[in-house]
């Protein structure tokens, strides 16, 4: 029987340096997480497949070994102007559709959001069985799609309806998505969950309730629409109602870190709204272990993905404060302070809760260490889901 070849079009992870880990039998240290990439390496040599990864990276990178090969080929214009975004995807649509003809894998496993989805159908009209892998909604749950992506995902209702073998997603929010464009008829779904290194968060000590130093963490990229001058309006509210203890701090990059930083230091604010900028990982879990409560108050207009830092609150022992735009909160609601997406107010409010409510806090602390070990669980990571439908293709031993 000839060797399994499976085509992984990743997103923009360096797979290059997951993969000099991973040969070495360890994990990249930049991940929080067990990457979706160094499963599926675990999941090829376990079925001694061939495999071709192809990253959207923008680090150059390219790897052959043994029975693999690693390219990093970043998607272009994805985040220029609309005409050039919509340029760069026909691009990269067909360079995926070239690469599929020069590699003739079996099976080409996509990370959603690498291309249109309808440039996907004639790769499964090929014959190979095509599996996209949700982790973002498909689009934002909150705000009216434009003319323009009503009619992209006309085109790509195709997909889900008929030509992809499965579906892999990680949150019910994207799969009642799926079931929307389709019309209740999508093709077989199978949800995944992200997967965490239970060593990186098992030495954290437990938070204690001090409100002499009551600290919140933000933790993600410097941009508007995350919510994070939201959190400056917060920081001034707390000032003008004389909570002088609460300090709010801020871990990331992006293109509104400087105009944050500038409008915190304007407003007299820079001592207790803290802007730390790139932190490495071992500088963001004592972040964590230093933080009182975690807060992701992303707003309506981002199209958010799973949010990480919303699990990473929760296994690090921490209140996490956000609200139903981000689809994690469907597995961690009950250690959750939820709140109504975009609402400024309710986000101070629920900070106030928690800042005087010793045991609302230590109740949603407890309730973190109960949920938080099915996200060491590996039967329930990507890996294992994507291996689940390829023995359901009878492509693997059963």
């Amino acid at each position: 029987m000839k060797p399994l070849k499976i085509l992984y079009a990743s997103g923009p992870v360096d797979a290059a340096s997951v993969y000099d880990y991973w040969r070495n039998g360890e994990v990249d240290p930049y991940h929080c997480t067990l990457p979706f990439v160094y499963q599926f390496f675990d999941l090829c040599r376990s079925l001694n497949a061939q495999f071709y990864v192809l990253s959207r990276c923008q680090r150059p990178g390219m790897i052959q070994d043994g029975n693999g090969k690693i390219k990093h080929s970043p998607v272009p214009f994805e985040t220029s102007s609309p005409l050039l975004y919509y340029g760069g995807q026909l691009w990269a649509g067909l360079h995926l559709i070239w690469e599929a003809i020069a590699y003739r894998p079996d099976v080409l496993v996509i990370q959603g959001g690498r291309v249109f989805p309808f440039f996907l159908s004639p790769i499964a009209w090929l014959g190979i069985k095509v599996v996209p892998s949700y982790h973002c909604v498909l689009w934002a749950k909150y705000r009216p799609q434009s003319q323009a992506m009503k009619l992209i995902w006309a085109l790509n209702r195709r997909l889900f309806s008929k030509d992809a073998t499965a579906i892999l997603s990680t949150s019910p929010d994207i799969t009642a998505q799926i079931h929307e464009l389709t019309q209740g008829k999508p093709r077989p779904i199978t949800q995944f969950l992200s997967i965490y290194q239970p060593d990186q968060f098992s030495d954290f000590a437990p938070p204690h309730h001090d409100q002499s130093c009551f600290k919140i963490l933000y933790v993600g990229r410097m941009r508007e629409n995350k919510g994070i001058f939201d959190l400056l309006t917060i920081a001034q509210r707390f000032r003008a109602e004389n909570y002088t203890t609460i300090q709010i701090d801020l871990c990331g990059t992006g293109p509104d870190l400087e105009p944050l930083q500038a409008a915190a230091a304007a407003a007299g604010l820079s001592d207790r709204f803290v802007c730390h900028g790139h932190c490495s990982r071992p500088v963001l879990l004592e972040k964590y272990e230093q933080a009182q409560v975690v807060i992701v108050p992303t707003t309506t207009r981002f199209v958010e993905g799973f949010n990480q830092v919303v699990l990473e609150g929760v296994l690090s022992g921490r209140p996490v404060i956000t609200s139903a735009v981000c689809p994690a909160i469907h597995y961690v609601r009950e250690a959750v302070m939820e709140v109504p997406p975009d609402d400024v107010q309710a986000y101070g409010d629920a900070i106030l809760k928690l800042y005087h409510d010793p045991e609302l806090y230590q109740e949603k602390h407890r309730t973190c260490l109960k949920i938080r070990d099915r996200f060491f669980d590996l039967s329930q990571g990507w890996g294992a889901k994507f291996h689940s439908i390829l023995q359901a293709q009878g492509l693997t031993p059963s």
